[in-house]
């Protein structure tokens, strides 16, 4: 198990690190703000968490777009970068069960890690943040997936 959780970590990490250094992150705001004003916060935020963590974890999302879909994803581009480079990365995708809004700035999000197309962690908590404007994947739960692979980067935000 342990084995499956460090390879399953790798290639998490290199798709989320692909997708946080900008490039798309820009066309998925344009996309978001859009949202009728009528609808409730929560209902129009849930979609809008849903796909910012589902790019964040794709494999076909660039390490560029990966940092600006992560709370200070600057501070970890290079380990963004570094884990894309994984062969495992090219196999990565997360499944959204589950966001819940916890403040207007703040969400939970329900999630499972597949390495091609199959759960590798499953039914994972982590949570959302909504920084200048946008919903970001926040930077602890980036951390926390960091810490399983047994590595904690220096921008880590302390527990």
């Amino acid at each position: 198990m342990p084995t499956r959780i460090s390879a399953f970590l790798a290639l998490v990490l290199s798709g989320a690190v692909l997708a946080g250094c900008g490039g798309s992150s820009h066309s998925s705001t344009s996309k978001t703000t859009s949202l009728k004003a009528s609808q409730p916060p929560s209902a129009a935020a849930e979609p809008q968490v849903k796909k910012v963590w589902e790019e964040f974890f794709s494999s076909s999302t660039p390490p560029s777009a990966k940092v600006g879909l992560l709370q200070n994803g600057q501070r970890f581009a290079q380990v963004i970068q570094a884990q894309s480079k994984s062969p495992l990365a090219a196999h990565t995708s997360a499944q959204v069960s589950e966001v819940s809004l916890t403040s207007p700035t703040t969400a939970t999000v329900t999630y499972t890690i597949l390495l091609a197309g199959k759960p590798a962690l499953k039914n994972v908590k982590g949570t959302a943040v909504k920084t200048d404007g946008k919903w970001q994947v926040g930077d602890q739960s980036f951390c926390e997936l960091l810490k399983l692979q047994g590595t904690t980067p220096p921008g880590c935000p302390k527990a």
